[in-house]
């Protein structure tokens, strides 16, 4: 039945990327211009080229570098934030505007601000990243928290489970749908933002070879560094995502295993 299903959406998928390439070719046609839109087989002879050259490999290991660190950092903090503010009201009262105000700091702001503060280095540009998104993560997870059904909390205290296998045992399992979600628009939006933070003060990545190109009007090269990561990230969503979500659900069906 999985292996149905894999198929089924696959073809799906496949069909849908064949249907964005059509439209995107024929809006080339209608422009008729390739330096402001580039056909598609144009885009992929650069992506190509800078793949045969190394520079695309290169860019493409310090963006995902810098993904990683920050997305860990930020689901680190994230979880153990949302998690006490979820089961204490008089802090989530104290501290929940908190929450309120990192929401709504833009990110633009936080990466300057980083910048001036640690200076245009690694520690700045992942820092800013995963401020920006600890928030987003803290907000999800205190609403998970708070969903939690007392009734297992109840039986683990009646069956005397320490706090540590409560939490392994019966918090995260119920915690899991809301994980999976934070995580699915926290990689989103993260990698976006570190786009950001290459574009502004550093001197490697997808970014910071976007932003060259900008300034030399090269918006093939633009939109093959873009598209090779979008590329990249929908491998990640057709793989390790994907199957962290159903995982995460898994335990509500009743599924073996789970």
């Amino acid at each position: 039945m999985i292996r149905d299903l894999f198929r089924t959406n696959g073809i799906v998928t496949a069909l849908s990327l064949i249907g964005l390439m059509i439209l995107w070719t024929v809006l080339a046609w209608l422009k008729g211009d390739p330096d402001v839109l580039p056909m598609p087989l144009e885009v992929w002879s650069i992506v190509r080229r800078e793949a045969a050259s190394g520079d695309l490999a290169y860019h493409m290991i310090a963006t995902i570098g810098r993904v990683a660190a920050a997305f860990a950092l930020a689901m680190a903090l994230g979880l153990g934030i949302g998690v006490v503010l979820g089961r204490s009201p008089a802090l989530d009262r104290w501290f929940g505007i908190w929450l309120v105000v990192f929401l709504n700091i833009p990110a633009l702001v936080v990466i300057v601000l980083c910048y001036l503060w640690i200076g245009l280095n690694e520690v700045a540009a992942i820092t800013a990243v995963a401020l920006n998104k600890t928030a987003m993560v803290a907000v999800t997870i205190r609403e998970g928290t708070r969903a939690l059904d007392p009734r297992l909390r109840d039986m683990a205290r009646s069956f005397q489970m320490s706090s540590l296998d409560t939490f392994r045992h019966v918090t995260i399992p119920q915690l899991w749908p809301y994980i999976a979600a934070s995580t699915r628009n926290g990689l989103a939006i993260i990698w976006k933002i570190v786009l950001v933070v290459e574009f502004l003060g550093r001197s490697n990545g997808v970014g910071f070879q976007i932003h060259l190109y900008f300034q030399l009007f090269e918006i093939g090269y633009v939109m093959a560094y873009a598209v090779s990561f979008v590329a990249f990230v929908l491998v990640l969503e057709w793989t390790v995502i994907n199957l962290f979500e159903r995982r995460a659900t898994r335990w509500r069906a009743g599924e073996p295993g789970s």
